[in-house]
């Protein structure tokens, strides 16, 4: 068993170490390392240093002072796929000001977090490394926003920890369909090659075409700063990997069919326009434009959540922190509560 492992983990490291990625320079802009040491965050990001899977890592994650009277409660921002705890600025500036806490980490493969070599990624894993950062932190009960991405993790933390979950919000939540249903399977080593084709402009092209349904505009670019500069960073192959192996969570984990055994007062806040579907790429044009309905999606899982309430964003796609900042903000906090 124990060789065994080693051929596995030695084989995973020879292919990392011999991999090539496509460096783009179809696009100008800074180049960042795994860690994004010279990326600047919105707040002092500070580190949780703890063991697993029998291998030290690092969270990165900011805790945030609320900045308004403090109502002496929590909220932990889960992000997105393509995405670090950076792009909350606006949703931590409004929620610190309301009395707020905020707490926004960096999961385990993404932003300033480690970049492990081998990892076996799960949401029960991703959730319990963030239940283990908010006890050391002090905090006993959260509310959980989550979106994309997150709203699956954020989904599968509410169903570990109901007793700590006092509210969860899904924003745009890509765990409304289960993908694989359409989706041909893909290895994890399919999803690593893929990463590695990705340029920075195919990075700007995708999110205009999934989250802004063709639309773009400048106030977007910080969407895309990250993933770029990676690209055009010497450790993409490290950063491709651990995207390849948290994609195969997605397609392998989906959350929906327990939508119904949720205990916490839920929100779904969805913007209409969203076009984001996992695998377009991999079907024909025909199932390709019936995936990511989320006009529909939203209304099944509503259905589906006990007592859930629906805001619907008409005009609106994958990222209404973004896009619809004050109508978003609104349906947040008002389902909150604040005191």
């Amino acid at each position: 068993m124990q060789r065994c492992l080693f051929v596995i983990i030695a084989s995973a490291m020879f292919f990392l170490g011999t991999a090539t990625p496509v460096h783009s320079h179809d696009s100008d802009g800074p180049a960042y390392d795994a860690r994004l040491s010279s990326y600047d965050y919105p707040y002092e990001v500070r580190t949780f240093a703890f063991e697993s899977q029998g291998q030290p890592l690092e969270m990165a994650y900011m805790d945030v002072a609320p900045t308004g009277e403090p109502n002496g409660r929590t909220v932990l921002l889960l992000h997105g796929k393509n995405f670090s705890g950076a792009y909350w600025a606006d949703t931590i500036d409004e929620l610190a000001a309301s009395g707020y806490r905020v707490i926004a980490p960096d999961q385990i493969g993404f932003g300033r977090s480690s970049k492990p070599e081998q990892y076996q990624f799960t949401f029960q894993a991703l959730a319990t490394n963030t239940k283990a950062l908010l006890e050391e932190r002090g905090v006993e009960q959260v509310d959980v926003v989550g979106h994309s991405m997150g709203g699956m993790l954020a989904t599968r933390f509410a169903l570990m920890f109901s007793q700590a979950t006092e509210h969860l919000v899904l924003v745009n939540p890509i765990g409304l369909y289960d993908w694989k249903l359409q989706v041909p399977y893909q290895t994890v080593d399919d999803w690593y090659r893929s990463e590695l084709k990705k340029t920075a402009d195919g990075v700007k092209k995708y999110m205009t075409q999934s989250y802004f349904d063709g639309e773009w505009k400048s106030a977007y670019e910080p969407l895309v700063e990250i993933q770029q500069g990676w690209i055009r960073g010497d450790d993409y192959a490290r950063i491709a990997w651990n995207s390849a192996l948290t994609y195969d969570m997605i397609f392998t984990q989906p959350v929906l069919y327990e939508f119904d055994r949720l205990q916490t007062p839920t929100l779904l806040i969805i913007g209409q326009r969203d076009k984001t579907a996992l695998g377009k790429p991999l079907v024909s044009d025909e199932v390709a434009a019936m995936m990511g309905d989320y006009a529909t999606l939203d209304e099944a899982a509503a259905a589906a959540i006990p007592g859930a309430e629906l805001v619907e964003l008409e005009g609106v796609g994958h990222i209404p922190q973004f896009e619809a900042r004050d109508d978003y903000i609104d349906a947040l906090t008002k389902f909150l509560g604040g005191s």
